[in-house]
């Protein structure tokens, strides 16, 4: 029954994938990614975006387990680097309305520990960020089936071989702003 939802989902809602291997995918994804590319590990309610540059891909794969991919895969990659986003919220969600969240946090936190550029925002802040990237740039969301409130992972691709600080002396040197 599930496997049938998915599928109407996914011929039903434009932007969105299933039929590949969300690995594969991942990793086609990754080597044609760049700085302003994002990728993103979502919940089960996640929203269904609709800025052309968003593609969906529903997944039937645990979620801390697609994180760990995405890192496994940025770290194999010399062209980009992230800037991890999570939701603000998620620090505040009580165990009493979502079972697990506790156990969640605690496994992300660890699985986020050697990720050096990580930061929190409210939810719909991201969102706006997201939208306003895919009118001009490739997104891929890969949606999961968790169940527990604000624990989507955005990953925000940067050049991997030109640090922020590099970019800032190239600008001032130039005498613009950075980008």
């Amino acid at each position: 029954m599930r496997a049938v939802l998915i599928l109407i989902f996914a011929l039903l809602c434009p932007g969105t994938s299933s039929g590949q291997d969300w690995k594969t995918k991942l990793s086609e994804d990754m080597t044609r990614f760049g700085h302003r590319n994002w990728i993103v590990v979502a919940d089960s309610a996640y929203p269904l975006q609709t800025s052309p540059g968003i593609e969906t891909m529903v997944v039937d794969a645990d979620q801390l387990a697609v994180v760990g991919q995405v890192l496994d895969d940025l770290r194999k990659a010399k062209h980009v680097r992230a800037i991890v986003y999570t939701d603000s919220e998620l620090s505040f969600v009580p165990e009493q309305d979502a079972k697990g969240v506790g156990a969640y946090r605690e496994a992300l936190a660890k699985l986020l520990s050697s990720q050096g550029d990580r930061k929190t925002l409210p939810h719909e802040q991201i969102l706006q960020k997201l939208d306003e990237a895919g009118k001009s740039f490739k997104v891929l969301i890969i949606k999961t089936p968790l169940t527990i409130p604000y624990t989507s992972v955005f990953f925000q691709l940067d050049c991997g071989y030109w640090s922020s600080e590099a970019e800032e002396r190239l600008r001032a040197a130039m005498g613009t702003s950075a980008r």
